[in-house]
């Protein structure tokens, strides 16, 4: 009995192996193909359409799923497509790397400034932004989603060091403002569907051309909105070449978009990437450090040098605020 048992066992156990086999095959192929059409885009330098955008400001958490794709090849034994994770894997590494210049300019310091970009949601962490300002003593604060409430109470509390400011007013996520310690000279605010105000700011002589950023998100149905915005904000820093500038705030994208890394091309750097603080997380605030992706960047011109780069959690709020220390140069 137990030689017949085992002759009619042997062949049930083979189609089994077999069929476990081709069912993790089958897993990694779609998680593989998953990968793929991100990584294809980002290769032909493309954000695509949904789900693609959303998927790339995730680009190195894709690692995961292409990993586990690889374990599953290996137990399955499928040789081509463990090339095929590998490949994805190598690719993925390459577009990790930190995207833009770096180096010091040319030129003599004339002055150093400290930045601070917060997006306080819908107002609600403002007196947490508050706070954070009088600890971190900034020379020029950047605020997105600041609403009626919210542009009230910076002014009552901040006016004494902070007597300069521009402003587009409104409600939930549309108002926005700029606070400075240089008088400002107001100038068009970028168009957009929430408020980005801009201003040319006396630096200690210096002319510096200060710009809000918050341009839509890529949500499902508002990729193209997104994208539009994002080459509004692409079109002001091409505009501002010769021009020391500070582009600061919400940008809904991080460096694996290409409508973001558009804007990079024209010459701005990343300021935490000059500080060595390039993929620090900024949102979802919630999950970071261990979760997230840097939607939130104060971007520079050829003229700054960034010597310090910190994400700060504020209580309220989805979004870690952004500081930076700069340093202004001058040629001549």
């Amino acid at each position: 009995m137990d030689t017949a048992t085992a002759q009619w066992t042997a062949p049930r156990e083979l189609p089994a192996r077999r069929a476990g086999r081709l069912l993790g095959a089958w897993c990694a192929g779609l998680l593989f193909a998953g990968v793929s059409v991100a990584v294809g885009c980002r290769a032909a330098d493309s954000d695509g359409i949904t789900p693609v955008p959303q998927l790339l400001a995730f680009l190195p958490w894709l690692l995961v799923p292409t990993g586990a794709g690889l374990l599953l090849t290996l137990l399955a034994r499928w040789w081509t497509g463990a090339v095929w994770g590998v490949v994805l894997l190598g690719l993925l590494a390459w577009f990790i790397e930190p995207y833009g210049r770096t180096g010091e300019p040319a030129g003599r310091p004339v002055a150093e400034l400290r930045v601070l970009t917060s997006n306080v949601e819908f107002g609600q962490g403002t007196g947490a932004l508050i706070a954070a300002v009088r600890r971190e003593d900034p020379d020029i604060v950047f605020v997105s989603e600041c609403e009626y409430t919210c542009a009230a109470a910076l002014r009552r509390e901040l006016a004494a060091d902070y007597p300069h400011r521009q402003a587009v007013e409104g409600g939930g996520s549309e108002g926005s403002v700029v606070l400075s310690r240089f008088p400002l000279k107001g100038t068009g605010p970028v168009p957009g569907t929430m408020g980005m105000p801009g201003a040319v700011a006396d630096v200690r002589g210096n002319a510096v051309r200060l710009q809000l950023a918050h341009p839509m998100p890529p949500l499902p149905g508002q990729v193209g909105l997104w994208r539009e915005e994002l080459g509004a904000l692409r079109d002001f820093a091409a505009g501002s070449t010769g021009t020391p500038t500070v582009l600061a705030g919400d940008f809904n994208a991080s460096q694996d978009h290409a409508a973001f890394r558009r804007i990079l091309d024209t010459g701005l750097s990343d300021a935490a990437r000059l500080a060595g603080a390039d993929r620090t997380p900024s949102w979802p605030s919630r999950t970071t450090p261990t979760l997230g992706v840097q939607i939130d960047h104060v971007l520079v011109s050829k003229e700054f040098a960034a010597r310090r780069a910190r994400f700060l959690d504020l209580a309220d709020t989805d979004h870690r605020a952004l500081v930076v220390d700069l340093t202004l140069h001058r040629r001549g």
